[in-house]
């Protein structure tokens, strides 16, 4: 009896033992989402200042009387500033920190929307784009970064699609905020609140979760992998015991010390070039390809210019911004469904499938637009039937795009690099989508003019078909491994 009384007794210890270890992983899990999440917010602020330009195109062209070409500068002009704020960004991260930076950008955010929605002359606001530029390409390599250098290897790809959807999540708000104010003042031209136009004032929304961001952030840490860089172990095994525990931590803080340790020196950009072959890395290339790609299938086409397409083909501007709206739940959905297969099935052939979907549905638009007509106001009539083919076909498209692509890109771009060159290796793929980004945007109304909407979407469609040999070919797979595990 004594014997099974020490027995019991050794099992409630064991117990209490495995429930108070159970207890601290879920608080460390529940820190890890909590600080990824904040992460985020950068995300949303990078949708909705991406999307927020959508509605304000008839604004823009009213109080700046702008030309095709100035209005294809002055929806673009944000990108320029995003490709220099992405380049810097990861520079700047490994000088300053990850979160340093997140901060910075979550001061220029709420420069820009504010200063966007004041803008009295072209100039003016091309220049708060840009600022808002600034912001959004820092916040696009930062936030996936930083999660990447917080989260596990086990759920790294779902928290880090959390950033994707954070990003839609920010266009979705974007859509619904023109479409609400738009409505409400009559006409996005109309003035709305105090005088000012409606367009004026979807630039105003954004100062709020801006303000919210910037708050959020003075509550979160340093990325660990950047103290540890700096030689700040205390500070960083303080972080990791937050993220992972007592235990895991000092573990994870010698695997990190281990893969900086050969080569320690400051993070620099010739870092991105191999010592023994003088060449670029293989990896650093494949960051490039992926993140040029992710552009060159046109899909901020749809975002940037959406209102602008569906009233080329006959429908209302209210009309118009409500597509765009069922475009961004749809997003969101698609994303929904990433979350859950990124670290199940993995990267890789996520982007492959998206590549083929997007080819197929991209062809369908090209063809639809194709069979479009003039009416004598010089606009595009399609029938009724190619109407349907090409929304339903632009929405098929906008689910593949943000259930492969829209996400995977940031993702990998995010975790792909080794610790070393990780920052560098950001700064080149992210100036790089940027660059992207805005060539296909600044070119968008030229084609439109020149060779029209099939002309245009069968260069995105070629684009779409190239990227499936590209990822088959290049890509490798990085679901399950440690940032430590990276090679390049």
């Amino acid at each position: 009896m004594e014997g099974s009384g020490h027995h019991n007794e050794y099992k409630r210890m064991n117990s209490a033992t495995l429930e108070s270890a159970t207890s601290a992983n879920a608080e460390n899990t529940r820190f890890i989402i909590l600080v990824s999440c904040v992460a985020t917010i950068g995300g949303f602020l990078f949708g909705f200042d991406s999307g927020v330009i959508n509605g304000t195109v008839d604004g823009l062209q009213q109080a700046f009387h702008s030309t095709k070409a100035g209005l294809g500068f002055e929806v673009a002009s944000m990108l320029l500033g995003c490709a220099i704020g992405a380049f810097f960004a990861g520079r700047l991260a490994d000088r300053w920190g990850r979160r340093s930076v997140l901060i910075i950008s979550a001061v220029l955010f709420l420069i820009s929307a504010l200063g966007a929605g004041a803008a009295a002359t072209s100039t003016m606001f091309v220049i708060a784009r840009v600022i808002g530029g600034f912001a959004v390409g820092a916040a696009s390599v930062m936030s996936p970064a930083y999660i990447a250098e917080v989260a596990s290897a086990r759920y790294r790809g779902r928290l880090a699609t959390v950033q994707q959807i954070a990003i839609i999540g920010g266009l979705f708000s974007a859509f619904l905020s023109n479409y609400l104010l738009a409505k409400t003042a009559g006409a996005s031209t109309q003035p709305l609140w105090m005088g000012h136009e409606a367009w004026r004032w979807m630039f105003w929304m954004m100062a709020l979760p801006s303000a919210l961001f910037l708050a959020l952030l003075l509550i979160i840490p340093e990325s660990p992998r950047y103290l540890v860089v700096k030689k700040r172990k205390d500070d960083a095994l303080a972080v990791l015991t937050k993220l992972y525990g007592a235990s895991e931590a000092k573990n994870k803080l010698t695997e990190i010390d281990a893969s900086l340790s050969a080569d320690h020196h400051r993070p620099q950009l010739s870092d991105l070039i191999n010592k023994t072959t003088g060449k670029i890395r293989p990896i650093v290339w494949i960051g490039i390809g992926l993140a040029t790609f992710q552009q060159l299938v046109g899909i901020n086409v749809v975002f940037y210019y959406g209102a602008v397409l569906w009233q080329a083909v006959g429908f209302s501007e209210s009309d118009a911004l409500l597509i765009n709206v069922l475009s961004g739940a749809l997003s969101i959905g698609a994303c929904l469904v990433t979350v859950l297969l990124i670290d199940r099935i993995g990267r890789k052939p996520l982007l492959w499938i998206g590549s083929v979907g997007m080819a197929v549905s991209l062809a369908l638009m090209t063809f639809a637009f194709a069979t479009a007509s003039l009416d004598a106001g010089g606009k595009l009539v399609l029938s009724d039937s190619m109407g349907t083919l090409a929304l339903i076909a632009a929405n098929v498209y906008v689910i593949f795009f943000n259930a492969s692509w829209g996400p995977v890109m940031w993702v990998m771009l995010g975790e792909m690099f080794p610790n070393q060159i990780r920052g560098s290796g950001l700064a080149v793929a992210g100036a790089a989508q940027w660059t992207s980004n805005f060539a296909i945007t600044v070119t968008f109304p030229i084609l439109l003019a020149g060779i029209g909407l099939a002309g245009a979407y069968g260069i995105y469609t070629v684009a779409a078909i190239v990227s499936v040999f590209f990822v088959l070919k290049y890509v490798y797979e990085t679901k399950g491994k440690e940032l430590e595990q990276m090679e390049g």
